[in-house]
């Protein structure tokens, strides 16, 4: 067996031990009883310690050192090598005490803010905020990067990313969203999302499954339940989604859902064979959130989507749906309107959601915000950003889940893949232009083909910008999005 191989088959051991740990997280947040997550925090902050070890190990390095000085390797062995590198040194410089210290304190604050945000308690999750934001200035630090943490983490989680270039995108679309979002809410036609009201969740359920397994999610190698905040975890092996129901708001379920797929669908196509490696890894956040975005959004909010689905729709729940027309529940899954909540934002407003986000981000890290004066920033911010004024902390800075796994950087990885599920798109659309009535014949297959050959199978050989440049022809951008927004929302929204 060659070094390679050898090498190769440790980052796949090591991989499995990573998903372990994993299945601790998602356990807690889908199974764990209420009393037991202190003792879970432990067991988390054990697998984690275990996964640092094995991936920091002497012998790794060296086989790092002797594959660096490999002339034959082949261009796909150099990237899984170098990514690898990365890997290795970025964990030998981070202390397995840390490691194992952060792992419990971020469990602990997970149920911190569960708590907290169910009884609009900021103060009581406050400490364990301020003790994540410490945890990621001292891994900056560990990694030499004390003077910029935050682009540290955006880094993390975007490969080439970082603060100044994300606020020059930014920047651009801020420009052209906000008087588009103004034009549509000006509109005299408005959205009946009233009349969304009593759909059992038993029948949400079944309904959700059927369509995210036309989509094309193996259900033979994965499953859907139920959390507090919705999320997907695990690999194309094992993959792990989560959602949420509400019976006067079964819209929010079914997008949720197939949000959550995008991302299932992503992983389950990363190559079966080179996961554990950078081959079987995805590109990044931005890459991973264009996936569930433009599922949720530019295939399942379309004309097309719903020309197919609508009757099984109406199968599934006739008496809700016995006196809406076909129009009205077209403009109420494309509802506009501002919302306090990221997650219940439709897709013309949500980026406000992400742009207050990455200023209080950056703000926390330039120390010109303290954590004790986040939810009165978080309000004044939404307010000039959203347009509204949360109406308590529930409702505002205490909403999303991230911050309390120290997940500081992820929030601009939303926008970046909104840009980027654009983009992709109008490029599918391009190259196989058939798409649109395939999809109102019920054909999904060909959009998760295309996106297969162009996005999944590559693992980690294009990152964001790349990725777009390679796939689009085209720099990350706005346009395609603002395009996107005007195509779909103007003429519903014309008086």
């Amino acid at each position: 067996m060659s070094t390679y191989e050898t090498f190769t088959g440790d980052l796949k051991r090591v991989g499995v031990l990573s998903s372990i740990a994993g299945l601790l997280d998602w356990d807690e947040q889908v199974n764990l009883p209420p009393e037991s997550a202190d003792y879970r925090a432990r067991q988390s902050a054990a697998m984690s310690a275990i996964v640092h070890r094995e991936a920091t190990r002497p012998q790794v390095g060296e086989w790092l050192a002797q594959l660096e000085q490999d002339s034959s390797l082949g261009a796909d062995q150099v990237l899984v090598v170098r990514e690898a590198r990365k890997q290795y040194d970025r964990l030998t410089r981070i202390p397995e005490e840390f490691v194992s210290r952060k792992a419990k304190l971020t469990s602990r604050a997970f149920h911190a803010w569960g708590r907290a945000r169910a009884g609009n308690d900021f103060a009581s999750y406050a400490p364990h905020l301020e003790a994540n934001l410490e945890l990621a200035r001292e891994e900056a630090a560990y990694l030499g990067r004390a003077e910029d943490p935050y682009d540290y983490w955006i880094d993390r989680f975007d490969p080439g990313m970082d603060a100044a270039t994300i606020h020059r995108i930014f920047t651009g679309l801020k420009a052209e969203l906000v008087p588009l979002v103004r034009e549509i809410l000006d509109s005299p036609v408005k959205a009946d999302t009233g009349c969304m009201t009593g759909f059992a969740v038993e029948r949400q359920e079944s309904f959700l499954r059927e369509v995210t397994a036309r989509l094309g999610f193996n259900y033979g190698r994965g499953r859907i339940d139920r959390s507090l905040h919705p999320f997907c975890s695990g690999n194309a092996f094992d993959t792990r989604m989560t959602t949420r129901f509400f019976e006067d708001n079964p819209l929010d379920s079914l997008f949720s859902s197939i949000h959550e797929t995008g991302h299932g669908l992503y992983e389950q196509g990363l190559p079966h064979e080179h996961i554990g490696t950078a081959l079987g890894e995805a590109a990044g956040m931005a890459v991973h959130e264009s996936q569930s975005r433009l599922w949720e959004n530019q295939v399942a909010r379309s004309r097309e989507f719903w020309q197919f689905w609508e009757p099984a729709y109406r199968k599934a729940f006739p008496e809700q749906l016995a006196g809406i027309s076909s129009e009205t529940l077209y403009l109420a899954v494309n509802s506009v309107s501002l919302n306090p909540i990221r997650v219940d934002s439709d897709e013309v407003t949500y980026n406000l959601h992400i742009l207050l986000r990455f200023e209080l981000e950056k703000a926390l890290f330039d120390g010109g915000l303290a954590v004790a004066d986040l939810p009165a920033e978080w309000n004044r911010l939404s307010e000039k950003v959203v347009g509204l004024r949360p109406r308590d902390d529930a409702e505002g800075v205490l909403q999303d889940v991230h911050w309390s796994g120290a997940a500081f950087g992820y929030f601009p990885s939303y926008c970046l893949g909104n840009l980027l599920s654009a983009q992709l798109w109008y490029a599918l659309l391009e190259q196989e232009p058939s798409v649109p009535g395939e999809m109102a014949q019920g054909n999904f297959a060909p959009v998760l083909d295309w996106l297969r050959e162009n996005v999944h199978r590559h693992g980690r050989r294009r990152f964001a910008l790349e990725l777009s440049r390679e796939v689009t022809g085209q720099e990350l951008s706005h346009n395609c999005l603002i395009r996107y927004l005007r195509e779909r929302y103007l003429p519903l929204y014309a008086s």
